[in-house]
């Protein structure tokens, strides 16, 4: 290959090459901000739990320091049937975990719902009967 024409192509390849990674940076510089935007995205769920002989529900009450570290509150000897709407943040998890216990039998079904969906529902029953619902998170899975 002669001088001129490598210098033809050392002058077209090198804006090419420019233009390609500032594109990649520009899309990665994107994918960061949509992350950064969905981490701090907040959601609302509602959590039901219905049956009999339920001792406790645990669920994620939100604001918890992050994702990995949820606040997880407890309400004790609740009134049947039990309903909570909570603010959750991000990819943090809701979930809600009852407890029930009975010498004539336990029930318990919880149902996590967010807009209006189900997002997770089960039941349970025996003697003593703990049941979890977790669901992922709206903006980790959408």
């Amino acid at each position: 290959m002669n001088r001129t024409c490598r210098s033809v192509l050392s002058a077209v390849a090198a804006p090419c090459l420019a233009l390609t990674l500032g594109a990649c940076a520009h899309g990665a510089d994107d994918a960061a901000e949509r992350i950064d935007s969905a981490l701090h995205r907040t959601y609302e769920v509602t959590y039901e739990v219905t049956g009999k002989g339920i001792d406790a529900i645990n669920y994620n009450g939100g604001g918890g320091r992050d994702a990995m570290a949820p606040r997880l509150e407890t309400a004790e000897q609740p009134t049947l049937p039990w309903r909570k709407t909570v603010t959750l943040r991000g990819i943090e998890a809701p979930l809600v975990t009852s407890v029930a216990t009975g010498s004539d039998g336990a029930e318990a079904t919880c149902r996590i719902t967010h807009e209006g969906r189900v997002m997770k529902e089960a039941s349970g029953k025996g003697m003593a009967a703990t049941l979890s619902c977790v669901a992922v998170s709206p903006v980790a899975a959408g």
